[in-house]
This record gives C-alpha cells, sequence and structure tokens, in this order.
C-alpha cells in the first residue's frame, strides 16, 4: 500500500471497504449486509423461472392453480419483484464509488483496472446465461458499467435527476402501451386467445425440456435467452442504470458510511417510502395480469419500497439485535458473486434433470421454501467459508482477472503488496 494515504476516516473506510480480504470490522459491514439482504430477495424472485417452464412466458403453470400457489406468488409478487435488483443496483453503483476512492487514495490508475473487472464480469455472466439462468444480470450490469464510468463525474444532485428521468421515461412508455392496448383491445380478442394458447404450449415445451439432461437443459436455456433479453435489456437494464446512478450519488454524499448521522432523513424515506412504496405494489399485485397500467405504476413507486427497505434495515442495524442481523447477512454478502452464481447451481440441480428433477412438481409455497433454505444455507456456508479464507472463489477469480496477479486467498496467506493492487 502506498503512502500517504487520506487521514478522513470516511476514505479509509472506502479503501477497506472496496479491499476484499480486509476483516469485518475494517469494512462497511452495513453495505455487506444490504448485499446479502438482496440475494436472498433475488433468490425469491428468480427461483420460480427454475421451477417452472412457463414463469418467462407470464403465463399460469397448469400444475401450481391452487389457492395456496395464488398466495405465495401474489406475496413474492407483493413484497419482492422489482425491488431487490434494483437494490443491487444501487449497491453496485455505491461500490463504484468505493473503488474510485480506493483507486485515488493509492494514486493508482482506475480506467485499466475497472474495465478488465467489467470484462470478468461479462465472461462470468455469459457462461451464467449459457449453463445456469437465461435472466442473468451480470452481462448487463458490465455493459451498464461502462456508461457508469463514463457519467462517473456528476454530481449528485444531477445523478438523482437522471435517475429519475429514466424510470419515469420507461413508465411513460408503459402507459402509452396499456392506452394502445386498451383501444384496441377489443378487434384482438381472438388473437390474444390464440397467442395465449401457444405460449401455453411453449411453456409445456419448456418444462419438458428442463426434465431432460446437459444438452436438453443448456438447449432450452439457450432458447430462452430471446424471451429474456428484451425485458432485461428494455426494462429491467435502464431501471439498473437508474439505481446505479442513485448509489453513485449516495456514494459520494458517503450516505452509508455514517447512516447514524442521517436518522431525519432514514425515517422520512421510511413515512413516504413505505406508503407510495405498498400502495403501487398492491395495485401490481391486484390490477390483473393483462392490465399494464399497474405495471406502469410499480415501475414508479417500487424505488420508493426499496428505499424504505433499506431505511428500515440501516435504522435496524443500530440495535443490538439488529447488529447481529447485520453480521448475519454480511456473511453471504461478502462474496455475493459466489453466492448468486451458486443459487443458480443450486437451482438447476434441484429442479432439471440434471440433479433432482423436480420443475412442474413443486407447489410455489414449496419452492418459495425451498429459497429460504438454499439461502439459509448459503448463511452458514459463507460464514465457514470466510472464516478460512479472504473472499469467494468467484471474487478470486474476477480479483485475479482485475489485477493481472494471483490474489491471496486462505487468511493465514500474506496479501501481495503489489502496485496494482487496489
Amino acid at each position: 500500500m502506498t503512502s500517504p494515504r487520506p487521514t478522513d476516516p470516511a476514505a479509509d473506510a472506502a479503501v477497506d471497504a472496496a479491499v476484499p480480504g480486509r476483516t469485518a470490522t475494517a469494512r462497511l459491514a452495513d453495505v455487506d449486509a444490504l448485499r446479502g439482504f438482496a440475494l436472498f430477495g433475488i433468490l425469491m424472485v428468480n427461483i420460480p423461472f427454475f421451477a417452472s417452464g412457463y414463469t418467462l412466458l407470464d403465463v399460469p403453470d397448469p400444475a401450481r392453480l391452487a389457492w395456496h400457489d395464488d398466495v405465495a406468488g401474489n406475496v413474492v409478487q407483493f413484497l419482492f419483484e422489482s425491488k431487490f435488483y434494483l437494490l443491487f443496483a444501487f449497491l453496485f453503483g455505491y461500490s463504484f464509488t468505493l473503488q474510485l476512492n480506493s483507486a485515488a487514495a493509492r494514486g493508482l490508475t482506475f480506467r485499466p483496472r475497472f474495465l478488465r473487472r467489467l470484462g470478468g464480469l461479462f465472461l462470468i455472466g455469459v457462461a451464467n446465461a449459457v449453463l445456469l439462468f437465461y435472466g442473468d444480470i451480470l452481462i448487463t450490469y458490465a455493459v451498464l458499467g461502462l456508461l457508469l464510468f463514463l457519467v462517473r463525474g456528476i454530481s449528485p444532485r444531477r445523478a438523482l435527476w437522471v435517475a429519475g428521468a429514466i424510470t419515469g421515461t420507461i413508465a411513460l412508455l408503459f402507459l402509452t402501451v396499456a392506452v394502445l392496448v386498451a383501444v384496441i383491445d377489443g378487434a384482438s380478442a381472438t388473437a390474444t386467445a390464440s397467442e395465449q394458447a401457444r405460449m401455453l404450449a411453449d411453456g409445456r415445451a419448456g418444462t419438458e425440456a428442463m426434465r431432460g439432461g446437459v444438452g436438453s437443459v443448456i438447449g432450452e436455456r439457450v432458447s430462452s435467452l430471446g424471451n429474456a433479453f428484451p425485458l432485461i435489456f428494455f426494462f429491467q437494464g435502464p431501471l439498473a442504470f437508474s439505481a446505479f446512478l442513485v448509489g453513485l450519488a449516495a456514494g459520494k454524499r458517503r450516505v452509508l458510511a455514517h447512516p447514524a448521522d442521517h436518522g431525519r432523513t432514514l425515517r422520512l424515506i421510511q413515512l413516504i417510502g413505505f406508503p407510495v412504496g405498498l400502495a403501487g405494489s398492491l395495485f401490481y399485485t391486484f390490477g390483473g395480469d393483462e392490465n399494464l397500467f399497474p405495471n406502469a405504476a410499480h415501475i414508479v413507486t417500487a424505488p420508493f419500497l426499496t428505499a424504505a427497505y433499506v431505511a428500515t434495515l440501516l435504522r435496524v442495524f443500530r440495535t443490538p439485535r439488529g447488529a447481529r442481523l447485520a453480521e448475519i447477512l454480511a456473511r453471504p454478502g461478502r462474496m455475493a458473486l459466489t453466492n448468486y452464481l451458486s443459487q443458480s447451481l443450486l437451482c438447476v440441480l434441484i429442479f432439471t434433470g440434471i440433479g433432482l428433477g423436480l420443475i412442474g412438481h413443486v407447489p410455489y409455497a414449496a419452492v418459495a421454501a425451498i429459497a429460504v433454505a438454499i439461502f439459509s444455507v448459503q448463511v452458514v456456508w459463507s460464514a465457514w467459508w470466510m472464516r478460512r479464507f479472504r473472499m469467494g472463489p468467484v471474487e478470486w477469480l474476477l480479483r485475479a482477472a482485475t489485477h493481472l496477479e494471483r490474489p491471496a486467498m486462505r487468511l493465514r496467506e500474506s496479501p501481495r503488496r503489489s502496485p496494482a493492487s487496489v
């Protein structure tokens, strides 16, 4: 580590948080804990796509039409959908500022390392999309990370304005489509019924394909990319970038470095975020699957609920029991990339023909219970791993690609003090 270093404690914390392998007390533990919380929410949203071939097509699975399936599906839709990928994206933008601060504190060139990091993320994402989960978000993060790098000098205020403009534009597009659909709905009822029948047939075929072997599952993954790509590129991508910008603004303000100093702001976020966010979720959940107006409202209100979740957790983490919760969530959060990918791997082994082949045979409530069990295993496994190693195995690979060196892995190893370290 080069000298001199700034004496600002927040800058020191930024350096510590950007360096895998530091002790938990030297890191921004709240960032890790929020990342662990985001991992759980993302799993709750993603696992139905492994458990049924109908989910991606947004049509009901004929094998899951019982009342308890509806209840479980509504709970996930109400509390989880479209909230946790925003949280993950927010943390990506926030962590970007930590990496910038770390490089500046050490007098290092940031651009080549960050570009190599994005390249590594892109390759990992491609492998994940083809082999494990067509809904991979890492490719999108890698591409949007380039844009984030280009606008890194934006002021916090302007970043928030741009984020709001992006979210409003996407919502306006949904509203426009909703109006057009409402106008021509009567003339297209027959075509809609025909399209519904085709999607049911496609869902049945996709479910059967994922009950096959390795070749069948990979083939289905690749063919499903065509359906997943428009959703990710035109919907999730822009909204994720808006969350990047909010995270960038929060990072520049060092909001998570000293959350206790922002108690009044956190309470205000809760007072506004919960009513607005929950009302939007209620409209989204029960407004009708064929109605695009709830989707447009949800685009605008979901960030409010995500912000309320974050504000609540940051306040809870300040209590004795909350500190214990933060410690538990921080363990999987410190190796989030490894856990994100291992979630997909475990779901493949549980639901596809490569493993147990349970796809289409598990009620929705049981699918949610499996998600809870998977995350619980990850919490225990992450605690065991981080007592022995400095970072997760995938994080090690990404760090090696980023810095073009072999990082120290075991805790007893002395970390290399290469000038390339960030």
